[in-house]
């Protein structure tokens, strides 16, 4: 061998492996900026997404909130504004008496040729209305049209894919013929969607039974996808706590034979154990850039404890690339992490929104919403302006009912929120103040009321349908500021002040796992807002609210 020999021959071998390793270096290139999970905090599961050009659309489950299905935009797939919600009208959205954790299911935004569709499942209380649908829209912000009820279409989290061949195809999970009407088994099916019958037609095909885990518990969560001449098949299964995982499929025609990866499920944290502080990742949505990167939206929770979380299911993001034909998630973490390289687009944050809402416009902004369905307007922000004032009305929160309440989502494990309420209770039973709530039988209420004559606030706790009196003092006057926070998730706090910012403690450290999942079931989030009621009496009478504030941390 020359003298050279052996430098030319390093050379070559460095030339030959820096050409293999490109285009992993190039996979590894990075926009220069990090994004922070939960990319749209607080009770926002379930999401899907679209993206048209340069610009992204999510939708996210709602439950028994109206408006239902709220709507996002983003230019980074990082950051997100709320642009509105889908089912904004009476019409579109019937939630009268449905349970909680009932009403709006596992949305689906997709969009084809103009048109913006998004397809659902009402979980309801009546026949004309519950079951399958879908909207569509010309304009993500609306109006959106009124419903298409697929009145042949059994089972919930409907998806659509619409095929290069002009073919449109409804997907969606239920129940097999084989299985008892208990069983937690699911299959996931298909059927081609005529549009212009707004009906599904033709042969109905089985796609996967059981999910990929042989006997796996709730195959849900169905999207298809079409690439490089394979159709790919995105499901959840496990249920939605902690065993949630993420699973594909693909096959050379849409109606199968599918093939499972052999290494399902592509996410998954439930073989990390309970103190993992992201847990039950999974109903995931995929989506390209212009650029043909690939990223994952799903549905993840922060928890404190062992696995308790209170403000629910949140919206996540991960990278993904595509190894030999099959989706790798996060590769080389194999997880969702809090932080992590951007996607290769211009970072584009939304400017933020002031802490304080003064109420000083002619309506809500989307953050705020309310219990089912309101049927008459309980509500104003104009009879006096500046002021949000509520009617005493006799329905009440521990009903499942749509009482006068108006809230938003908490969206932080700490927070602070407080308001400035005048009120005089007019006889024994009128309360009116401030909620923190899971649902109709798991919340806290902070209600100045009159009792035997006399004003008092008082602290309610109502834990599985049964009530106690954590506190209770009496107060002067018809003029009050009251809050509520969370010192550390674990705990809450309950304050007032009868002078500007002179903070009283009503009590402290109360056991927040009352409004966990854990405890409370079913599949919302915390919410902390207004009421006002006459606890099962008309009254004439109204509470007025000049500010609200909701801060993260104390």
């Amino acid at each position: 061998m020359k003298k050279n020999d052996g430098v030319f021959l390093r050379m070559a071998v460095f030339m030959v492996l820096a050409g293999c390793l490109a285009p992993c270096f190039a996979a590894d290139q990075t926009a220069g900026w990090n994004y922070h999970n939960p990319i749209i905090p607080g009770f926002h599961p379930d999401p899907s997404i679209c993206r048209v050009g340069d610009d992204f659309y999510l939708v996210n489950s709602s439950c028994e909130y109206f408006p239902g299905v709220p709507i996002f935009h983003s230019r980074d797939l990082a950051h997100w504004e709320q642009i509105g919600h889908v089912l904004t009208r009476p019409s579109q959205l019937n939630l009268d008496g449905v349970r909680a954790s009932g009403g709006i299911y596992a949305p689906t935004i997709r969009y084809h040729d103009g048109v913006f569709y998004m397809i659902t499942t009402l979980i309801g209380t009546g026949k004309e209305t519950a079951g399958n649908f879908y909207v569509t829209a010309t304009d993500p912000r609306g109006p959106w049209s009124d419903p298409a009820r697929l009145t042949n279409a059994p089972g919930i989290d409907p998806s659509l894919f619409f095929d290069d061949d002009g073919k449109v195809y409804y997907t969606g999970n239920r129940r097999s013929a084989s299985q008892p009407p208990d069983s937690k088994f699911r299959e996931i099916w298909l059927q081609e969607l005529d549009l212009k019958q707004q009906a599904l037609t033709g042969e109905v095909s089985v796609l996967v039974e059981e999910g990929a885990l042989h006997g796996a518990s709730n195959a849900e969560g169905p999207h298809l996808y079409k690439r490089d001449g394979y159709y790919y098949l995105l499901i959840a299964e496990g249920g939605t706590g902690e065993n949630h995982a993420v699973t594909i499929f693909r096959s050379r025609d849409v109606r199968g034979p599918y093939e499972s990866l052999k290494k399902n499920p592509i996410l998954t944290h439930r073989h990390l154990g309970k103190d993992v502080p992201i847990a039950c990742t999974g109903h995931a949505d995929l989506v390209d850039t212009a650029s043909g990167e690939w990223w994952m939206v799903l549905l993840a929770v922060r928890i404190y404890g062992h696995i308790d979380y209170n403000i629910g299911r949140e919206t996540f993001l991960a990278r993904v690339v595509w190894e030999t034909g099959w989706p790798v998630v996060n590769p080389g973490a194999g997880r969702v992490e809090w932080t992590a390289p951007g996607p290769q687009l211009a970072e584009h944050p939304f400017p933020s929104k002031p802490a304080r809402t003064e109420f000083n416009k002619t309506e809500f902004g989307y953050e705020w919403n309310f219990l089912r369905t309101p049927r008459e307007t309980f509500w104003s922000l104009t009879e006096r302006p500046g002021w949000l004032r509520l009617k005493l009305r006799p329905e009440t929160l521990a009903e499942q009912a749509n009482p006068s309440f108006v809230g938003r989502r908490v969206t932080d494990l700490t927070f602070t929120a407080a308001t400035a309420m005048e009120f005089l209770p007019a006889c024994d039973g009128e309360s009116a103040g401030v909620v923190l709530e899971q649902n109709n039988n798991f919340h806290f209420r902070m209600e100045v009321l009159r009792e035997n004559g006399q004003t008092v606030l008082r602290l309610t706790q109502r834990r599985d349908g049964k009530e106690t009196v954590l506190a209770e003092k009496p107060v002067p006057g018809k003029n009050i500021q009251l809050r509520v926070s969370a010192s550390q998730p674990s705990a809450y706090d309950f304050a007032y002040a009868v002078k500007d910012g002179e903070w009283v403690e009503l009590k402290s450290g109360v056991d927040a796992t009352t409004l966990s999942r854990q405890v409370t079931g079913g599949y919302t989030g915390a919410f902390v807002g207004l009421y006002a009621s006459g606890n099962g009496k008309p009254s004439s009478n109204t509470a007025d609210f000049d500010w609200f504030e909701y801060r993260d941390g104390l």
